[in-house]
């Protein structure tokens, strides 16, 4: 595939609204900005959040508060049906996922989740387990090994 071969979906582009062409085309003569005023001119208008002069909400309430989201710790998901794209392996670790393509190579911590059939015996090593990815895992003679 090269660039000249790719082509829009139909309906994603759409004709550029042509302004000032004719009173009947409704965006003529003013173009749709009415008359004179700060919004018709070309580089008027006024910035997000802007209350005419008086002060921003924004910059009415406090900052104040906790949030403990950059404290949270976030796993790459992978599947049980992600596992055939192991193909003949049957050692599945974080880093033959990722060279599998079943996982960004970036990726620092990886779960185990129970969707899907499991056909063979893997020995999988992640950092976490559903319990229901477990069971599987096990039910089909492999084994399952928990990183720290």
């Amino acid at each position: 595939m090269r660039l000249h071969n790719l082509k829009n979906t139909p309906g994603a582009v759409h004709r550029k609204k042509r302004l000032g062409n004719g009173e009947s085309s409704g965006t003529g003569k003013t173009c749709g900005k009415g008359h004179k005023g700060q919004k018709a001119r070309s580089a008027g208008g006024i910035r997000i959040g802007f209350e005419g002069g008086q002060m921003p909400l924004y910059r009415k309430l406090p900052r104040r508060g906790f949030s403990n989201a950059q404290f949270t710790t976030s796993y790459e998901v992978v599947n049980l049906s992600d596992l055939a794209k192991l193909g003949d392996e049957t050692e599945a670790n974080p880093e033959t996922l990722a060279k599998a393509g079943a996982l960004r190579p970036d990726s620092k911590l990886v779960k185990i989740l129970g969707t899907g059939e499991v056909d063979k015996a893997y020995k999988v090593s992640a950092h976490k387990f559903s319990a229901s990815a477990k069971q599987k895992i096990e039910a089909a003679g492999g084994e399952v090994t928990e990183l720290t």
